[in-house]
């Protein structure tokens, strides 16, 4: 790494396992860290598979302040004007909670999401699918049936896998992605997501970059798992967290502390001499 102190505008982070806590929390100095980037005139976004109303709601006071990348690429927001969106097709909506519930009656046991820019929608209730859900979905919506849901755009379909997303649930999903029908992301051990075809992280942050007028070489990005390679991609200073996917790994050009080790704030602030702990 260069001793001079690059001229970074931008820096995006993937939120859960990257720069949120072991328990889903923001950073200790969490203010502080956006006031000395505000004072350098550096836009951070959170980059997320989570709904874009979670992450508003999490910010707190700072989110109108904030860009947003949400559903994985799908809904790009500056505070709360839209920059794009990349909206699914009604029918292959239907077709893959169709596949899905098939894969259910064999044995998966899964919980569908469908994700609607005005809300997320799903039709199984038990308590432990819920308790999952609710913690990314702020907007949520219990429906009778997932194939009639509410007038909205859908954003992308998410799956929670209680027995492991990678090597369970993502083959059938990726059904469709070898179809030439949509895109597989692989957001967590439990959690995979489909999307539009050309949807991603980094096509987002690119769409972003565009609007601000940054360059790749401007920006810093962090993630740590599937669904971030793209993000990471898209900027010349990226970094794999130290708990990071091993894909990951090898495709960021540099590594940070792991998320419990408040590693995002950490190397910000070491790379842009912020001077926070």
């Amino acid at each position: 790494m260069s001793d001079t102190t690059p001229d970074i505008r931008l820096i995006a982070v993937d939120m859960d396992g990257t720069f949120l806590d072991a328990d889903h929390n923001l950073p200790h100095n969490f203010d502080a860290f956006l006031d000395a980037l505000g004072e350098r005139g550096i836009t951070f976004c959170p980059a997320s598979g989570r709904q874009y109303y979670s992450l508003f709601e999490q910010m707190g006071e700072r989110a109108g302040g904030l860009d947003f990348i949400a559903e994985n690429g799908a809904y790009v927001l500056q505070g709360t004007e839209e920059v794009s969106s990349t909206l699914m097709n009604d029918a292959l909506v239907k077709r893959v909670v169709t596949r899905l519930r098939e894969y259910s009656s064999g044995g998966g046991d899964i919980g569908v999401v469908v994700c609607g820019k005005k809300s997320a929608y799903v039709e199984r209730t038990d308590q432990a699918f819920l308790t999952e859900t609710s913690r990314y979905y702020a907007s949520l919506a219990t429906i009778d049936n997932l194939l009639d849901w509410p007038t909205d755009g859908i954003l992308k379909i998410a799956v929670y896998d209680f027995n492991g997303s990678e090597h369970g649930v993502a083959p059938v999903l990726a059904e469709f992605e070898d179809a030439g029908e949509g895109r597989v992301a692989v957001s967590g051990k439990h959690w995979v997501d489909l999307m539009g075809l050309t949807t991603n992280k980094g096509g987002a942050l690119r769409a972003l970059q565009d609007a601000l007028g940054v360059t790749a070489a401007q920006t810093m990005a962090f993630g740590d798992y599937l669904n971030d390679l793209e993000l990471l991609d898209a900027a010349e200073w990226s970094y794999a967290m130290a708990n990071a996917h091993p894909q990951v790994k090898e495709r960021a050009r540099f590594s940070a502390p792991s998320n419990t080790e408040n590693g995002v704030v950490t190397t910000v602030s070491r790379v842009l001499g912020l001077g926070l702990h």
